[in-house]
């Protein structure tokens, strides 16, 4: 027999494994550990979405749904988007219900993507966009943001990476792992780019409702924007459920079809328990999700304060559940900050590297955890920043 890898598709073997991924397995081989590392909300699911799964089961709600979804979970989305946003879908033909907002990004990608296809990934960015790039057989083709941007996308540097290949945009606003938020206007100038381009854009805006300051825009509802925008969504952020898998897709009638084809020969359909709750989170969780931004909104102040005070540089994010430090005044790399960090205090953040080249220089700290966890992880990276110091200092 030969070696195993010579069997492995050469693709999947040369694929670089998540980064985050890696500080995950460090951090669980370590105790007494305070991760800031993990993009997940610290809140149990709202005990009345909780009920409703339950009350799923006891009536017996256990077997496939439609590949597509319920219709009435469809329709609820239908409506959500529309009053948050101001976009009608069609909710029997243009919503797909998926397993997270993950698959909704993988089945775009399957489906839109020839063999050499380029797609235009702005970085710093969530670290499954290149890869399921490549594995649809299409092109990543990265396009750097700065913080003295603010991290957002300017047509300027979509004019210098954009060729006759190039077939898709992605966009991820708020964005993950920097924060950052875009305007109308900005979005506009993007959106007037795609059109002159004959650009598909996939829209992530799955932390659309975590957004601080301003007020969120939804780029398929820009002029001429909805039938060219793949929209992906889910309820992962905004209502504390991670672990219950649900997202979904809206877009034209064609995409979806076609999405959907991939959808159920792989994953028939999402847990039907997970839609009922999606249901109840969707109708009648508007008042637990504020307050969870509630609690964001003040963590994220004071994460940015402390950031600050200690010398470390911080950008100030408006959305999403991150804040994005520069590490650059401890004379350290990304990585080397975060695994130094790990073994001396015992926090675990994410280089921003995992992100991206431009990456390269911040941390990703991600706030969704408690103020005590917060203060008491922050206490350890401001004494381990002023060790750096002294250490570049002598």
């Amino acid at each position: 027999m030969k070696p195993f890898n010579d069997y492995i598709n050469p693709v999947i073997l040369e694929l670089p494994p998540s980064g985050i991924r890696r500080f995950f397995d460090l951090v669980a081989n370590t105790k007494g550990v305070i991760s800031l590392g993990v993009g997940e909300p610290d809140f149990v699911t709202p005990w009345h979405v909780r009920e409703s799964c339950f009350y799923a089961l006891e009536r017996g709600y256990t077997m496939y749904t439609s590949n597509f979804g319920t219709p009435e979970l469809r329709k609820e989305i239908t409506r959500f988007i529309q009053r948050s946003y101001g976009v009608d879908y069609e909710p029997l033909s243009e919503v797909l219900v998926t397993v997270g907002a993950s698959e909704a990004v993988d089945l775009a990608m399957r489906t839109l993507l020839c063999p050499g296809d380029e797609v235009l990934v702005p970085e710093p960015s969530y670290v499954s966009y290149s890869p399921t790039v490549t594995m649809a057989g299409g092109v990543a083709v990265a396009v750097p943001t700065y913080v003295k941007d603010d991290f957002q996308l300017t047509v300027e540097a979509l004019e210098k990476k954009v060729s006759p290949r190039t077939k898709m945009l992605i966009l991820c606003y708020p964005n993950n792992p920097t924060g950052a938020i875009m305007t109308r206007p900005e979005l506009e100038a993007i959106a007037r780019f795609a059109e002159e381009r004959d650009l598909i854009v996939l829209a992530d805006e799955i932390y659309a409702e975590l957004t601080y300051e301003g007020q969120h825009v939804c780029f398929a509802g820009l002029p001429g924007m909805r039938d060219r925008t793949v929209l992906i969504n889910g309820l992962s952020k905004s209502h504390a459920m991670t672990g219950w898998r649900i997202g979904y897709v809206c877009g034209n009638k064609d995409f979806v079809a076609q999405m959907t084809k991939i959808h159920q020969y792989t994953i028939l359909c999402a847990p039907i328990m997970g839609q009922m709750a999606a249901l109840e989170a969707l109708r009648n969780g508007d008042l637990e999700k504020s307050r969870m931004v509630n609690q964001y909104d003040q963590r994220r102040r004071f994460v940015v304060a402390r950031f600050n005070q200690m010398g470390l540089t911080c950008f100030n994010p408006r959305g999403a559940f991150y804040a994005f430090p520069s590490i650059t005044a401890t004379g350290l790399s990304s990585d080397d900050f975060c695994e130094q960090l790990l073994a001396e205090e015992k926090v675990a953040v994410v280089p921003g590297t995992a992100f991206g080249a431009s990456g390269e220089g911040f941390i990703r700290v991600s706030y969704a955890s408690s103020m005590a966890n917060l203060t008491a992880a922050l206490d350890r990276i401001e004494a381990f920043v002023q060790r750096c110091k002294k250490r570049q200092a002598s």
